[in-house]
């Protein structure tokens, strides 16, 4: 029996990667996000105009100006004139956001009252300006806390940042690619496997073989979780060696979440691809759920700011809890007791979803 399955493993294998598509779909994918994503999909705010309306002609205004043109985020400095050219630049997009400073802005400071200056945003690209007014409101604090005081006392916080000490974006990407790779990459290997023995007509070969129904799948499934683990492999050895982000937590331990993982996705792919029964419908199903599985999962928005009835919908999302622990392991270092938290729903959604694939795929033979 061993040998049999050994076979449809390596019947698999060498379907998907003897024809030159396969092998581009499973690897070309994985090198540009690889190298994409850790510098596009990003939430810092670079390169942008900020325009700045100065009423006030003491020297804090200007300290102020010289401190923001400094900013890597504001390489752009628009220097407005009059109130129309506030509006004009906003309504026009020639800027993210303006800071007006008041006419009497250098005149409190100096008498030690409260300056205020005044931040407008463009609420269209609302997520963006808002980090960026967080920028600005950073430069303008630690201005204050460099003025002399005579009689004030001031209160200073001092941040420290835990598991990414310089709040590295690309520390929050990488680790979260190990699960969004393998995710594609093991979903279209499964649901594609049995469409495309169905549109080759090998189907009917198959179901006539010596194998039952719990080896066929046991075959289909191990050549994904092989093709998942490379991709995680290849990402994993590029985040430590290339990008130098510090792994804190357990290999073995990684690996073997990904192994519950794979398998959990393996059940998805079988399933779609069980009442699939073409290749591009198996192909529109995997998107089907994986567009709406990324964008519940955390990776988007964290998990607290969806709405109840989504959020617990959420729980049967295998990406959610993958994420969860990639990111606990690497960077956090987390242990068994604290990975399984997030594992043991992986092992319910696995066993729910083979089950299904099993009786679907028991009716069809039968």
């Amino acid at each position: 029996m061993f040998q049999r399955i050994l076979a449809l493993i390596r019947k698999e294998l060498q379907a998907q990667l003897r024809d030159k598509d396969s092998r581009r779909l499973l690897i070309v994918p994985v090198i540009l996000q690889l190298v994409l994503f850790p510098f596009a999909a990003t939430l810092e705010v670079k390169n942008a105009t900020l325009a700045i309306y100065n009423q006030d002609s003491g020297k804090n205004s200007i300290e102020l100006m010289e401190r923001f043109s400094k900013a890597k985020a504001f390489p752009n400095l628009k220097i407005l004139h009059s109130v129309n050219e506030v509006s004009d630049t906003i309504n026009n997009q020639r800027a993210l956001l303006v800071v007006s400073f008041p006419s009497d802005f250098s005149r409190k400071i100096v008498a030690h009252k409260t300056a205020s200056l005044q931040i407008i945003i463009d609420g269209r690209r609302s997520n963006a300006a808002q980090i960026a007014a967080g920028y600005i409101q950073n430069i303008v604090q630690n201005y204050e806390n460099e003025l002399p005081s005579t009689n004030t006392i001031k209160s200073v916080a001092v941040i420290r940042n835990w598991f990414n000490p310089n709040l590295e974006y690309q520390w929050f990407i990488l680790p979260c690619l190990i699960a969004l790779i393998t995710t594609i990459g093991c979903l279209i290997v499964t649901a594609m496997s049995v469409a495309r023995e169905r549109e080759q007509g090998t189907f009917e070969q198959l179901l006539v073989s010596p194998l039952n129904t719990a080896s066929i799948m046991f075959g289909k499934t191990i050549p994904a979780l092989m093709i998942a683990t490379v991709q995680a492999t290849i990402i994993l050895l590029a985040a430590i060696w290339i990008y130098r982000i510090p792994f804190q937590g357990s290999i073995v331990l990684l690996y073997f979440s990904l192994l519950c993982y794979g398998v959990s996705l393996s059940g998805i792919g079988l399933l779609i691809s069980s009442i699939c029964g073409t290749q591009q419908q198996a192909f529109l199903g995997v998107f089907g759920f994986l567009m709406p599985a990324i964008m519940l999962s955390g990776y988007v928005a964290p998990i607290e700011n969806i709405p109840e009835p989504l959020r617990s919908i959420t729980w049967f999302n295998p990406i959610r809890h993958f994420i969860v622990i990639t990111k606990g392991i690497y960077l956090k270092g987390f242990d068994f007791a604290l990975v399984w938290h997030d594992l043991w729903p992986l092992l319910i959604i696995a066993s729910i979803t083979l089950s299904l694939a099993y009786f679907i795929f028991k009716r069809q033979t039968g």
